[in-house]
């Protein structure tokens, strides 16, 4: 939920108005405090379940944001952390927020397009939270090609992945009302703002991964619980680099 803390409606609207790049230099002073930011209880349970596939030398988070998935990855990896996003604002914010330990890995922060990222076989782990929703599906064979091209061989590129919600959820309608409001916004504006909830369906991910060169297996998240049919709720992609 949104707090006092907050943006207020019309700095939304301002933002939803903008390019990505711009809307998200915006919000970056009050991101943390949006439902926006991944939870932390989410955070620990990925941190968690790769705790057991490591150790990591280096670790990327791709769409850093104000640095929260950074901070995430610092017990995880020996060396060091990197951050890249393309929007400044939001990595000001994260160089302020997380400071390195001593004796801990090094951060850095690094300014670039996802979809051309700056490193060849670098790290041994890359995450992400809540970023794909900017990514059209024609995009994902390009990010996961650019990911797995920045990763070592071995390397793992992993990410928390919901269930589809039910038709009779008031979360099912709220997306949906959400991306269609959204593909409107996009028809009728420029610049366009590329934010859609309903785009990212398992089995094409799985697909796209595949084609990028990984080999991809699903963990479940079980802090999440499960559905009626036993299905988890949310499952962390491990996808590796052959």
């Amino acid at each position: 939920m949104f707090t006092s803390q907050g943006p207020t409606l019309r700095e939304l609207a301002v933002q939803a108005l903008s390019s990505i790049e711009d809307g998200y230099d915006l919000l970056a002073p009050k991101f943390d405090h949006t439902p926006f930011r991944t939870p932390d209880r989410m955070l620990d349970a990925v941190a968690d379940a790769l705790r057991g596939l490591g150790p990591f030398d280096a670790g990327l988070d791709v769409c850093c944001g104000t640095g929260a998935g950074v901070r995430t990855l610092l017990p995880l990896c020996r060396e060091r952390v990197t951050g890249v996003d393309f929007s400044t604002g939001m990595l000001e914010r994260a160089r302020a927020a997380v400071v390195a330990g001593d004796g801990g890995p090094a951060v850095e922060w690094v300014r670039a397009d996802a979809l051309a990222l700056p490193f060849t076989g670098a790290f041994d782990l890359a995450v992400s939270f809540g970023a794909f929703g900017h990514f059209l599906p024609a995009e994902r064979p390009r990010l996961f090609a650019q990911v797995n091209g920045a990763l070592r061989p071995g390397g793992v590129f992993a990410f928390p992945v919901g269930a589809p919600q039910p038709m009779t959820s008031p979360l099912y309608w709220a997306l949906l009302g959400f991306d269609g409001v959204m593909r409107v916004r996009n028809l009728l504006w420029r610049p366009p703002f590329v934010m859609y909830y309903r785009t990212f369906p398992l089995r094409g991910v799985i697909d796209d991964l595949r084609g990028a060169g990984f080999a991809v297996r699903l963990r479940p998240l079980e802090e999440f619980g499960r559905r009626a049919d036993g299905s988890p709720h949310w499952c962390l992609v491990e996808a590796r680099k052959s």
